[in-house]
C-alpha cells in the first residue's frame, strides 16, 4: 500500500490551465501506480484550463464549489456546470476547456488513464 498524504502531496504545472494548483496524489511521479493518475485540481476564481484534448480518457470528479466544463467545439461549444460530487468523462482526444465561473474555489478531483488511444 502506497500513502500520499494531502500534506505530502508534490505540485506540479499543468500545461494551458490557468490560476489552477495541481497536487499529484497517485501514479506518475508519485507512486507505482500503472493504469491512471489521480490528482487534485484546485481551480481560483476565474482559474481555467484552455482548449486542449489528450490521448487519454479522463474523469472530473467535483469535491467542492462549480465548475463550468466546454466540450464540443470552440464553433459549437456546450457548457455544464458539475457541482459538488458530480462527475464526467472525458473521452479520448475529446476536446474540453474548464472554467470556475463563481467566485469560489473548486476542488476537483482528476483521474486520468495510463492507456492511451492508438492513432488509427
Amino acid at each position: 500500500m502506497k500513502v500520499t498524504r494531502l500534506s505530502d502531496a508534490k505540485s506540479y504545472e499543468a500545461k494551458l490551465h490557468n490560476n489552477m494548483t495541481a497536487l499529484r496524489l497517485q501514479g506518475l511521479e508519485a507512486s507505482s501506480l500503472e493504469s491512471f493518475s489521480c490528482s487534485l485540481s484546485y481551480f481560483l476564481p476565474g482559474g481555467d484550463a484552455e482548449w486542449s484534448g489528450s490521448p487519454n480518457e479522463k474523469v472530473y470528479v467535483v469535491l467542492e464549489g462549480e465548475v463550468t466544463i466546454i466540450t464540443g467545439s470552440t464553433d459549437a461549444p456546450k457548457e455544464t456546470t458539475l457541482g459538488p460530487l458530480d462527475s464526467c468523462v472525458i473521452g479520448f482526444d475529446e476536446q474540453r476547456a474548464i472554467k470556475n465561473c463563481s467566485n469560489k474555489p473548486v476542488t476537483m478531483l482528476v483521474i486520468v488513464s495510463s492507456n492511451l488511444r492508438e492513432k488509427e
